[in-house]
């Protein structure tokens, strides 16, 4: 039974551990990043927008309801008793009345567009054209949230690794005094020594404290960023970078050019159907006095009227073609605008293409220097043993390893955040 005991003792304190400490990457700061945004609750809003007024627009293929009233004065009518009383007709004197110089109409009319000459067709293409750019332009701004949250991220990993070190730096002092401990009690070194390695490890100490405050800092930032609260127990990765990096943009930016143009062109379906005849059908429905045109009837009566049109205009003082010609000047702002954007993150990649390069060599000098740090400060501890040098010239070489081991940490974290930065320079997306 105590065995049974000791082996689930010993199961579940390495378990345990795995499960307190979660992982977290940096995709996944981007995606909560993006879904707790205000500005992802847009891409809902353009859709509605977008689905009402291609509903209104579907609507001009409806009849269209006018209802109408009128009251007129004629103060002119003619008079039938004197253009007939001049005939030879006998016994029609008197018969006729004079026509009223009052009317009066309620009607009901009924037009039904038959031809538009792909007027709606057009309208709703524009319409479509600015759904993808507000759609694009949100996907832009929501971009520009991958910025913060690098910064974030990558500091976070930094007073992570540099706590790591620091720790382990504080371990080395304190095995130190421990050792030195019963020399001092000994008589064989003085205690000042102790005191050298104890204010060093009082400096270890504050800076662990402030590396803890600027951690808990960050970490309230970077929840509020993400919408999810994320403790002390979570560990950052770097993020892995295969692909090779290359200058190929692809920019939500420079699409929002491409679909500018694209509107423009959907504009000038809508100009040239603006020159099309329109063919269309109408009815309507009265009830007047006299009725309809039927002015020999004096008395309110219901009546209708029936037809048929078209309507063309067919000289407009060229202004479908001034229209076009302001198109295509847009164009070519959209375009020159969209050149001057692609050489402005040209020139962007060629920077951090740099930074990349340099960090890749301080890396390698980084790594030699650590190795003649760590020979240098093995052989310090044996002097220092040997009582050849003082406490403080062993903690001037240990310091040293200790400011070599960090800048790598430092160059090697800021290398892997300058790779990122160049993918999104580009556009492209993280694994």
């Amino acid at each position: 039974m105590q065995k049974l005991y000791f082996l689930l003792f010993i199961v579940l304190t390495g378990i345990m551990p795995l499960k307190a400490q979660k992982v977290i990457t940096l995709k996944e700061c981007y995606e909560m990043a993006y879904a707790t945004a205000p500005l992802s609750a847009e891409k809902e809003v353009y859709d509605n927008i977008w689905q009402i007024r291609n509903r209104n627009l579907l609507k001009g293929w409806l009849p269209s309801l006018d209802a109408n009233g009128s009251f007129i004065y004629n103060s002119s009518v003619v008079n039938m008793e004197d253009a007939i009383g001049s005939l030879p007709l006998p016994g029609t004197g008197g018969l006729l009345k004079p026509l009223p110089h009052e009317q009066y109409r309620i009607t009901l009319d009924i037009s039904q567009m038959i031809y538009d000459g792909g007027a709606i067709k057009s309208a709703r293409a524009l319409e479509e054209a600015d759904l993808h750019i507000s759609k694009k332009q949100n996907e832009s701004d929501l971009y520009k949230l991958r910025a913060q949250v690098n910064s974030h991220y990558f500091s976070m990993m930094l007073l992570d690794r540099q706590k790591e070190l620091l720790q382990n730096y504080l371990e080395v002092i304190d095995r130190r005094i421990a050792s030195l401990n019963s020399a001092v009690l000994n008589g064989m070194i003085l205690k000042s020594d102790i005191d050298v390695l104890s204010s060093e490890r009082l400096k270890l100490e504050q800076q662990l404290t402030e590396n803890g405050i600027r951690k808990k800092s960050l970490l309230r930032i970077l929840s509020a960023l993400t919408g999810t609260e994320i403790d002390t127990s979570v560990r950052f990765v770097l993020p892995p970078v295969k692909e090779e990096l290359t200058d190929e943009l692809a920019r939500p930016e420079l699409r929002i050019f491409d679909l500018r143009r694209e509107q423009l062109d959907a504009s000038l379906s809508l100009i040239n159907s603006e020159r099309m005849p329109r063919a269309f059908g109408f009815a309507t429905f009265g009830y007047g006095n006299p009725p309809g045109n039927n002015f020999f009837r004096d008395e309110f009566a219901p009546y209708y009227i029936l037809g048929a049109g078209i309507r063309w205009n067919i000289f407009d003082w060229n202004k479908a073609r001034n229209e076009k010609q302001i198109v295509s000047l847009r164009q070519n702002l959209i375009q020159a605008r969209k050149n001057d954007m692609e050489d402005n993150l040209k020139r962007l990649l060629d920077a951090k293409s740099a930074e990349i390069s340099s960090l890749e060599s301080l890396l390698l000098s980084d790594t030699e220097l650590i190795g003649l740090r760590k020979r240098i400060t093995a052989a310090a501890g044996s002097q220092y043993d040997n009582g050849t040098i003082t406490a403080t010239e062993f903690m001037n070489v240990l310091n040293s390893e200790k400011e070599a081991v960090i800048n790598y940490e430092i160059h090697r974290i800021n290398l892997a955040m300058a790779r990122i930065e160049y993918l999104n320079i580009c556009g492209k997306e993280i694994e």
